[in-house]
């Protein structure tokens, strides 16, 4: 997903109520990790994405998962 802006994770982290510096600390990662996972700029392992997904009470689908729509149909 590098280069592609995570939005959903940036709106379950706006909807859980957390900024990127508490989601950051609930994870353990640095503010800037979280960011550049938003933006797209880091593809982040699967383990951080199940941290991610257990602070934000949400599933790896929901967050991580390219839905046929969202997919480039160039990209292949």
């Amino acid at each position: 997903m590098p280069g592609k802006k995570n939005l959903r994770m940036k709106a379950a982290r706006a909807a859980a109520g957390l900024s990127q510096a508490d989601l950051a600390q609930a994870v353990g990662v640095t503010r800037q990790t979280i960011g550049l996972i938003e933006a797209g700029g880091y593809n982040p392992t699967l383990n951080l994405c199940v941290a991610i997904c257990k602070a934000l009470h949400v599933t790896l689908n929901d967050l991580f998962w390219e839905d046929e729509i969202d997919a480039d149909p160039n990209a292949l």
